[in-house]
């Protein structure tokens, strides 16, 4: 039977210099390179700032994902392989935000929807995965209404702000500049609004957009072009843009650092792929921290958050029984299914030719039609209601040899690929 398996890239193995050289294509392009292989029926690509996720549904297990590994040429070591039962383990402590660098974080919720939505959108989900994700979300949400997993600082761009407050002592009086305003960069902007700040700069390739949160904080909109200017006067600079380069290079930096007159400069790097060159943070009077500084603060958060992820666990643990058994009655149901849609084709089929017989001897009206149309509906119930039964026990006792004899019986196909 085709079971989940999947591969893991995430910040408790890798740096971001590695997550950066493991995975360069998009999702989209991802997933179609990956859904063309042989044996892979369907998949799901989840891609963050600090993980990159695949899941396949195959009847090749995880060689399929580990030969995949091997064609990206991604070390060993900082992948994880998972199973079936260990996949969904996973995605649902992933929902819930205890995967997370910031635990309990609410944006990996948002992340995995999106990753479900682009596997819907390029036809590459169909029933299995369709089911796990679609429970994953609705854990998600269960954890965050049952518990207090989220509350307080729990997202990277809150704890980006934690650290830079953290090294500096505060940021009361500083003037920041926020480089980014995609959702991770909004979270900082947000988190930076009551920190009494002398300023806040905010920039965006799309202006409108800078201008727009810019007016809602009571920050200033500057243009991408504006940054380099006005790094000459800013504290601190946080960077989250979805650009495929270095937005900042030591060069352009160093041009800044000139008028600064030795005034120190803190800069948190928060984007995957990274928008500041490594090595900006060689110059004189310059702090350079990225994702992999804001392990700090997620070992502080996980201390405040113990009892609440107790909880959590205990969410999951009755979830995955729950999805354990939806599963098995899938497995029972389709081939249910199957079998009633064939009964009916052939009940409609004989009732219609009786129908016909009747009209060439008699008058049939629409009283003796409803007998028969009742009489063929009531002989096919009862003769699959047994079988029915009998299918959903071999389903909860994982009894696949009998419920795959039945479909080879009456010719039922239970594994085929989703479009191909």
């Amino acid at each position: 039977m085709n079971e989940i398996s999947s591969m893991i890239i995430s910040h408790k193995k890798a740096t971001v210099a590695e997550m950066e050289c493991a995975w360069t294509l998009t999702a989209e392009e991802m997933l179609q390179k990956l859904y063309e292989k042989e044996f892979v029926y369907e998949c799901v690509i989840l891609k963050t700032c600090n993980r990159a996720e695949i899941y396949v549904v195959s009847e090749k297990g995880s060689s399929v994902l580990f030969n995949f590994s091997k064609e990206l040429e991604v070390e060993a070591r900082i992948v994880d392989f998972y199973d079936h039962e260990e996949s969904l383990i996973h995605l649902l402590k992933l929902a819930s935000g205890l995967e997370s660098m910031i635990v309990g974080e609410d944006q990996i919720l948002g992340q995995i929807k999106d990753a479900y939505t682009l596997a819907v959108k390029q036809k590459t989900i169909g029933r299995i995965l369709d089911t796990a994700f679609t429970k994953a979300i609705q854990v998600g949400k269960r954890v965050r209404t049952e518990t207090k997993i989220n509350k307080g600082s729990v997202s990277i761009g809150s704890a980006a702000v934690d650290l830079a407050q953290e090294c500096l002592g505060g940021l009361e009086g500083k003037s920041i500049m926020v480089v980014g305003v995609g959702e991770i960069g909004v979270l900082v902007a947000r988190a930076l609004a009551d920190k009494n700040l002398d300023a806040i700069y905010i920039s965006n390739r799309t202006f409108k957009k800078a201008r727009d949160l810019a007016y809602e904080l009571g920050g200033k909109a500057i243009h991408f072009d504006e940054i380099l200017s006005h790094l000459e006067i800013a504290d601190v600079l946080i960077s989250a843009t979805g650009a495929p380069h270095y937005v900042l290079t030591k060069a352009t930096v160093e041009k800044s650092l000139q008028k600064r007159n030795g005034k120190p400069l803190f800069m948190v790097d928060i984007a995957n792929p990274r928008d500041i060159e490594e090595s900006v943070g060689e110059l004189p009077g310059v702090t350079l921290c990225n994702i992999d500084n804001l392990r700090i603060i997620s070992e502080q958060t996980l201390k405040m958050r113990n009892e609440e992820v107790k909880k959590v666990v205990e969410i999951i643990d009755e979830e995955l029984i729950l999805l354990d058994k939806q599963f098995k009655r899938q497995k029972a149901d389709f081939i249910i299914s199957e079998l009633y849609k064939n009964v009916y084709g052939i009940r409609e089929e004989e009732k219609y030719k009786a129908v016909n017989k009747f009209r060439v001897k008699h008058t049939i009206g629409e009283f003796e039609e409803n007998i028969l149309e009742n009489l063929t509906h009531s002989i096919a119930n009862q003769i699959l209601a047994e079988p029915t039964k009998i299918l959903r026990n071999a389903a909860e006792q994982d009894n696949d040899e009998l419920l795959e004899a039945v479909a080879r019986v009456f010719n039922i196909q239970t594994d085929l690929k989703n479009g191909k």
